[in-house]
């Protein structure tokens, strides 16, 4: 065989722990290296291409989920709620899930299909779209309302870990943050027009940062000299100039653009309103929330729904993960559950 024939060894990282997400093949392939992605969770940390889902336990719980129902997780992501959802509501139930990131969901539906043996069956629906768009959906395949809904507004660690993806700072990428790439603009080029004004008002609403104004002034200073970079890292390095310190602020920055780029309030504000009709009488809803932007919506919601009539009852108060699931999944720690049940 000649040397242009030979085939192409995989470029091998030097050391025990690779650090580049593409040199993390084999978290991106459990089924096939089981044992090192079980010491990676053993570890606290997430896998490469995984997502560990957070308050299963609790979320269960106040969904009170039985066989026979029909159910819908809003924000599907890797499918680990919809998986614990699923099972609980057999023999008989439907799961309906949605998720608006086109290149995780076929991944995702794949995945919960082989390993819930769904395939072939109806008891499993899952539609690429926003959630916004529930009741329209639910018009046709439950226009009654469903027995529970689960949204968890996180982003998904497969995509916050794939630089590609533009939503982590720790590796360079483009500035782009869309949860749906094919659709809207990046976050590069919302940047390359926004007014400082404008600016400085998005990441008071989106984040509630301190320093707005001096982000946003420098930004519409450094953009009128071409000193802007469309990169992840090249942001990162810009807020750090500007606010020296820890990186709380630069995550603060991509937090504000990533909700402006994919519209999350208005979705989220819509979700809500409508969220009353798409539960049928005596269902229930649980809403993970991850800042306090989301968090005060879905508060004051809930609560305007009760004082309606809407609901029966609601969470008294919001409730955080444990210590335990702290210690496993760091990354849980900004997490609060409300919920809510259908008068």
């Amino acid at each position: 065989m000649s040397e242009e024939e030979r085939p192409k060894r995989r470029v091998r990282y030097s050391g025990k722990n690779p650090r580049l997400f593409h040199q993390k093949y084999k978290e991106q392939q459990p089924e096939r290296y089981g044992e090192d992605v079980e010491k990676v969770l053993a570890s606290g940390k997430t896998p490469a291409g995984m997502h560990r889902p957070i308050m299963v336990r609790e979320i269960l719980d106040v969904l009170a989920l039985k066989p026979g129902q029909t159910v819908v997780d809003c924000t599907v992501g890797y499918g680990g709620h919809a998986a614990e959802m699923a099972r609980a509501i057999q023999p008989g139930g439907r799961l309906i899930g949605l998720d608006a990131d086109p290149i995780e969901l076929p991944k995702t539906e794949a995945r919960l299909r082989a390993t819930l043996g769904l395939e072939g069956t109806d008891s499993l629906l899952l539609r690429r779209m926003n959630f916004a768009g529930l009741p329209q959906l639910l018009a046709t395949e439950a226009p009654g309302g469903v027995d529970a809904i689960l949204a968890d507004l996180g982003v998904s660690s497969m995509q916050i870990d794939n630089p590609a993806r533009g939503f982590t700072f720790k590796f360079e990428g483009p500035l782009d943050l869309r949860m749906n790439p094919q659709r809207g603009q990046p976050a590069s080029a919302l940047l390359a027009k926004i007014s400082a004004k404008e600016l400085t008002a998005l990441l008071k609403e989106n984040s509630d940062e301190p320093y707005a104004e001096r982000i946003a002034l420098a930004v519409v200073e450094a953009r009128n000299r071409n000193a802007l970079t469309g990169t992840t890292t090249g942001l990162a390095r810009f807020v750090r100039e500007i606010c020296p310190g820890s990186d709380d602020t630069v995550r603060r920055v991509f937090q504000a653009l990533r909700i402006a780029v994919n519209e999350e309030f208005n979705a989220l504000n819509i979700f809500l309103r409508q969220l009353p009709e798409c539960l049928a009488a005596g269902g229930r809803v649980a809403i993970l929330t991850f800042h306090s932007g989301e968090d005060r919506r879905v508060k004051h919601a809930l609560k305007a729904g009760l004082n309606a009539g809407f609901y029966s009852s609601i969470a008294p108060d919001v409730v955080r993960v444990s210590a335990e699931e702290l210690r496993a999944n760091p990354r849980s720690s900004s997490a609060k559950l409300r919920w809510a049940v259908r008068a």
